[in-house]
């Protein structure tokens, strides 16, 4: 099984002053804006970079932990993941320094601990935790809700 899927970015004028459009293949959410500012300090309805790789990052990880439950023999109730993926300026550069996941879970007939260690277990089979491992910092926090 392979899957592709397309995102089309749009710039113009410089970086500080300059303003993007995104637009995802699938068509699943409409034109995304995008600026310098709101990369940096605001957003003000505005995306960015890392505000996109939260949220595939919220997502597939929400995915790997629920099917990882279920093979454990622990189909969740629910999970809510939390992504934050942190932008700053290293040495000069600006660089995506750390990604955390908060990640929260109504799972029938689980202790508390045993939900950390299958939601570790998770993360190290999430496709997108596989992909960001290579340059960046990790962080999971997982709480079981009761």
């Amino acid at each position: 099984m392979k899957a592709e899927r397309r995102a089309e970015a749009q710039w113009e004028g410089n970086l500080i002053n300059g303003q993007g459009k995104l637009h995802l293949g699938s068509g699943a959410i409409g034109e995304l804006s995008v600026t310098w500012a709101s990369r940096t300090e605001r957003s003000d309805g505005k995306t960015s970079p890392e505000e996109l790789i939260a949220a595939a990052y919220a997502s597939c990880y929400a995915m790997a932990f629920s099917h990882t439950l279920t093979q454990e023999g622990y189909p969740p109730q629910s999970l809510t993941v939390n992504a934050v993926c942190t932008l700053e300026q290293v040495e000069g550069a600006f660089k995506i320094t750390t990604m955390t996941l908060n990640v929260q879970g109504k799972v029938p007939g689980l202790d508390e601990d045993r939900f950390v260690q299958i939601a570790q277990k998770a993360e190290k089979g999430c496709p997108v935790s596989n992909l960001l491992r290579q340059g960046l910092q990790i962080y999971l926090n997982a709480h079981l809700e009761v």
